[in-house]
């Protein structure tokens, strides 16, 4: 009991003495580079070794941004125990990338108190001789080192490969004051450089300067891993790679100011145009609604440089605008942006207008100099929301015609033929002709008698089938009236639930041809929308609605249509049973202006 007690105690002070070996303070630190001197492409590992215990937060890399891009940083600890002597190291490893030629110093560096010594790198320029090839570089180029604020450039990197990569990663480059945005895909395709057989793979990108002066477009920077060379182990995951880093060659361009004289919306452009677009049509009539959409489209810009596009309108037009939509597409190594609005037109009355030409300003980087995307005015004709004429207007003229055209006739076949001289008495010939029909007498009554009563056969003949076609024409027009009736309830009941299946849905582009349609067939192609006043208030504040600017309260905006679409049902169904009880009338009244008889 005594012997495991001692042992117990020995082990819990061997414990104690391993614990503050290990966690003794830092004994010194030094500083390592893998290479000296280094291309300028090419990267710089840099360890950093503290012998002791020490944070792994203690290292500092912000001395280093002087002279160098620092990339990611590692940190790794070890302990080891040799004949009870406790061996604790820490240490850092991190990239450097340098940016220019000439000779730099990597600073002293403190870590808990104790400093490395400084370091001098000297970064030489990328050697192309033909007769050396190396293994593994980028490149960068730019179409334009010059341009205007906002206008887009083309940045193209080149990653050139002679072996196959295990893994890697491209970074995009940088520059201040500006939006950058990869364009499409990254192409692939190999080419022989200095001899060597290459696989490549391109980057493009757009930058679009946000302000103007000179700036640095720094290169990306490429890290991936390789199969380390000269090495033993082939087998599955126990191979061994090499990291490789490299940066691409920075560029310097130059951004003007906008030019004096502009006095417009900045628009920076090599083509700039504006389209319109009538979705249902341009045909007006007063208090129906009519889309309008017009589309900016702009090349090399982002959407947030489109300007507002101008809308100007007669007065006697009520304007209901939609939200604008702005997206930006890539097509063709270019940005493509586009702002859209649509426009609910309700013209108030009838007669010709013009709608004002549309005209956006924008200044042209081919030719430097301001051009305009236009939009031509148009004259339009509103036509007026009124009903179709009644037919029962046209029957007095029609009987009055066929009156005077008996009327005509009759006096025409009782006139007598009489040829007189000109102080009233028988002429010559009168006289001549009397003497004549009293010699031939006989013979004209003869005749005469046998007209008579021809003509009282033929009289009696059609009495007879007057009488028989108007008792069947009755029979079948009874019958006729009874199916068409039945058939205009069935096609108006059809519409109106047609109809009330819209309202429900809420579906207002439907809405008015609807209710158009609806609306022919209820009064038999007598009426329009318009003569409706409850109905087409109760529409117009749902355009109103679906078309107002401010839309920022959804729900409330939806609750406030629902609203007024219950309005709208109760419209129609009160228009529906008036309309019926006064079309029945109606039709007793025209049917008596065709008597049978």
């Amino acid at each position: 009991m005594r012997a495991l007690l001692q042992s117990t105690g020995i082990i819990f002070l061997l414990t104690l003495l391993i614990s503050a070996a290990a966690y003794a303070d830092v004994n010194s630190v030094e500083a390592t580079i893998d290479r000296n001197p280094v291309m300028l492409d090419e990267a710089i590992r840099l360890t950093i070794t503290a012998d002791g215990s020490a944070d792994r937060d203690a290292f500092d890399s912000s001395p280093l941004l002087k002279d160098f891009v620092v990339g990611r940083t590692s940190v790794s600890s070890q302990t080891s125990i040799v004949n009870f002597d406790t061996k604790r190291t820490t240490v850092w490893t991190t990239t450097l990338f340098p940016r220019k030629e000439g000779t730099f110093t990597i600073p002293s560096l403190t870590i808990e108190g104790k400093s490395t010594k400084p370091i001098q790198v000297k970064v030489i320029p990328v050697q192309e001789q033909s007769n050396v090839a190396r293994d593994y570089f980028v490149t960068t180029d730019i179409d334009l080192n010059e341009a205007y604020l906002n206008q887009q450039l083309l940045y193209t990197v080149k990653l050139f490969l002679s072996s196959n990569i295990e893994r890697g990663s491209l970074q995009a480059p940088e520059m201040q004051n500006a939006e950058i945005t990869q364009l499409g895909e990254d192409k692939q395709y190999t080419d022989i450089v200095n001899g060597r057989r290459y696989q490549i793979i391109e980057r493009q990108f757009a930058v679009v300067p946000q302000a103007s002066g000179e700036f640095t477009l720094r290169g990306p920077i490429f890290a991936g891993e390789v199969m380390a060379a000269n090495t033993n182990q082939r087998f599955g995951f126990f191979n061994r790679t090499q990291q490789i880093n490299r940066v691409g060659p920075d560029i310097t361009v130059n951004i003007k100011p906008i030019p004096q004289g502009i006095d417009y919306p900045w628009l920076p452009s090599e083509m700039v145009r504006v389209d319109e677009e009538w979705p249902q049509g341009d045909n007006f009539v007063a208090g129906e609604p009519v889309t309008r959409i017009v589309t900016l489209t702009a090349l090399g810009v982002v959407e947030e440089q489109l300007p507002d596009i101008p809308e100007f309108y007669p007065p006697n037009f009520k304007l209901y605008p939609d939200q604008s939509n702005t997206t930006t597409v890539e097509k063709d190594q270019s940005l493509i942006s586009q702002r859209q609005t649509s426009l609910a037109i309700i013209p108030t009355q009838p007669g010709d207008f013009v709608l004002p030409e549309v005209t956006i300003p924008w200044f042209n980087t081919l030719t430097q100099k301001t051009e305009y995307a236009t939009i031509p005015a148009r004259s339009i004709t509103v036509e007026p929301a009124t009903g179709s004429s009644n037919p029962s207007n046209a029957l007095p003229t029609s009987n009055a015609t066929v009156g005077d055209t008996q009327s005509g006739l009759t006096s025409e076949a009782v006139k007598p033929d009489v040829d007189s001289g000109q102080d009233g008495k028988p002429s010559d010939s009168t006289v001549d002709n009397a003497s004549i029909s009293e010699k031939t007498q006989p013979d004209w009554v003869m005749n005469s008698v046998l007209f008579a009563l021809f003509l009282i056969a033929l009289i009696g003949w059609l009495f007879t089938y007057k009488k028989l076609k108007q008792a069947q024409l009755a029979g079948l027009t009874n019958s006729t009236k009874q199916r068409f009736t039945v058939k205009a309830e069935l096609d108006e009941k059809a519409q109106y639930q047609k109809l009330m299946a819209v309202i429900k849905a809420k579906d207002t582009s439907y809405l008015t041809p609807t209710l158009k349609q609806w609306i022919s067939v209820l009064t038999a192609g007598k009426g329009q929308l318009s003569q409706f006043e409850g109905i087409n208030s109760a529409l117009n504040e749902i355009y109103a609605l679906r078309f107002s600017a401010n839309k920022a309260d959804t729900s409330r905006q939806s609750e406030q249509v629902s609203t007024t679409l219950e309005k709208l049902i109760d419209e129609i169904k009160q228009a529906r049973s008036e309309w019926k009880q006064t079309g029945a009338k109606n039709s007793a009244t025209l049917s008596n202006l065709y008597p049978a008889s």
